[in-house]
């Protein structure tokens, strides 16, 4: 069974920077694609960004855009997400997630029905 996990999380001040990394093991880990999710308690999970190979196509939500880069490493099987100019809202808890990449191209990513896999979730506060 593929397995995700996250590391990285913590707190952090507004304004700053914070690098979430996901660690896939498993069948075939390499052949998914890989993405990102975020939880604030009594909200519904929503997708922040995903990446369907090392250097292909790629997607953020718009609240994210310009502030948090993915990126992947083949070698290590692993994803990465560099948050920077964090705000008190980024206050979430991050699951690192595996689904089809055919759904990364299609831009169905932040749809949580084509998630195949979710990791554990690692907590992300943003506060002074």
């Amino acid at each position: 069974q593929l397995q995700l996990v996250e590391s990285g999380g913590g707190l952090v001040q507004p304004g700053g920077s914070l690098r979430l990394s996901c660690a896939a093991s498993g069948p075939r880990a390499v052949s998914y694609g890989l993405g990102w999710f975020r939880q604030v308690p009594g909200k519904e999970r929503e997708g922040v960004s995903c990446i369907a190979s090392e250097d292909g196509s790629r997607h953020y939500a718009d609240s994210v855009k310009d502030r948090f880069t993915i990126s992947r490493d083949h070698g290590k099987n692993t994803a990465y997400l560099e948050m920077t100019s964090l705000r008190s809202d980024d206050t979430a808890v991050y699951f690192c997630v595996a689904l089809s990449p055919l759904f990364v191209v299609l831009g169905q990513c932040f749809q949580p029905g084509k998630v195949d896999v979710w990791g554990q979730g690692t907590q992300v506060t943003v506060s002074s």
